[in-house]
């Protein structure tokens, strides 16, 4: 008998292996409201307070998505974060799930040449952390391919309303064809609704205040 109450119950026995490592056991009301419905595979917007669990349920969504194993040289997923500093945040916390696990988490950011970013992203990555503007860059010099991308998911999404960000975000998902998208945010900024008639098409929304 699973320890786990739903959602964590139907997650990946591995996810389920590294919870209980971390004891984390009970879901907070954000992750019971939001895993399902980002599992089912929906664009979805969504908002809660800081320290709600949007992070864990970023990783562990993404993780769930892939299956939590390594496959092919492109990456299959996307995360989005708006620095240097916010994206080496979310590669020690992808780190602490993916720590001896065959699964690739690789990060890139402005201050690391992109050439250097290319050269290693070619020898294969499962998941890519990176900046909106360095994203479109690595697209713009097929650097990477997105022909293999599942989600795109973007951690404290309010700084997509900043206009640079704003321009990269939408030509980065011009480049992509088909793919999940999920915003974490802990308000919906008036800008990022705009993406409703983009690539947040038909959205969900997943609010906890």
């Amino acid at each position: 008998m699973s320890l786990f109450p739903m959602p964590f119950k139907k997650l990946n026995p591995e996810i389920k292996e590294k919870l209980e490592k971390f004891e984390i056991i009970t879901p907070t009301p954000f992750q019971t409201k939001s895993i399902p419905v980002i599992k089912s595979g929906a664009n979805v917007y969504c908002s809660a307070p800081k320290g709600s669990g949007k992070t864990t349920t970023l990783i562990l969504t993404t993780l769930q998505k892939l299956k939590f194993e390594p496959l092919g040289d492109a990456p299959r997923a996307v995360v989005l974060v708006e620095n240097k500093e916010k994206a080496l945040e979310m590669f020690e916390a992808f780190e602490k799930y993916t720590q001896h696990k065959e699964i690739r988490v690789y990060v890139g950011y402005e201050e690391l040449h992109i050439d250097i970013q290319k050269s290693e992203i070619f020898m294969g990555v499962d998941i890519l952390i990176s900046t909106p503007k360095t994203l479109n860059k690595l697209f713009l010099t097929n650097g990477v391919s997105s022909s293999q991308l599942k989600i795109l998911s973007v951690d404290d999404a309010e700084f997509l309303a900043q206009k640079s960000n704003y321009t990269a975000i939408m030509a980065v998902t011009q480049t992509i064809k088909r793919c999940q998208y999920v915003l974490y945010t802990e308000k919906i900024h008036p800008m990022l609704k705009r993406f409703e008639a983009h690539f947040m098409e038909f959205a969900k929304k997943v609010e906890v205040s």
